[in-house]
């Protein structure tokens, strides 16, 4: 389990995180594009990405909340960046997830914008889970094995690395 990093990208402060598989590309990239393999560990969409915007079901969420999500970049398979839509400009989020391939190794690179209205001490350990539910999917394991009991202990490390608390 790995946490992660603050990164500062043309300007703006963003929460990163890295994780590598033993994997190509395209399986990584199909975990985090195709509804049904993104359900496994995150969440399902629906609707035409052609249009340049799906509505995304929180799987792992109680309640299992609806998002639409505005694709602003998609390059397969190298990089997605979605954003939230919401009338509420503090629940906005901004996602960018870039790709690269080494000698059979896959390195994702997943960030998300971090503007002052975000809570990292809650967002951090949330992607931090997440993330780990992808793990196991991609090691063709169950990710409900992972619970998000102990995930918020993680709140202290990304409070610090932003400057907070």
């Amino acid at each position: 389990m790995s946490t992660g990093f603050r990164e500062v990208r043309d300007g703006q402060p963003h929460l990163v995180y890295e994780r590598r598989f033993a994997a190509p590309i395209t399986d990584v990239w199909d975990s985090i594009t195709e509804s049904e393999r993104l359900g496994r560990w995150f969440g399902t969409w629906t609707g035409d990405p052609a249009s340049g915007r799906v509505k995304v079901s929180w799987t792992a969420e109680e309640g299992a909340p609806d998002e639409t999500y505005v694709i602003e970049a998609c390059e397969p398979p190298r990089r997605l960046r979605v954003r939230s839509e919401n009338s509420d400009p503090s629940k906005v989020w901004t996602l960018d997830l870039a790709l690269a391939e080494d000698a059979g190794v896959t390195t994702l690179r997943f960030a998300q914008v971090v503007d002052p209205t975000l809570d990292v001490v809650d967002v951090g350990p949330g992607w931090q889970y997440y993330l780990d539910r992808h793990g196991v999917a991609m090691s063709g394991g169950d990710p409900n094995t992972i619970t998000w009991e102990g995930y918020d202990q993680y709140g202290s490390h990304y409070a610090k690395e932003f400057g907070g608390e």
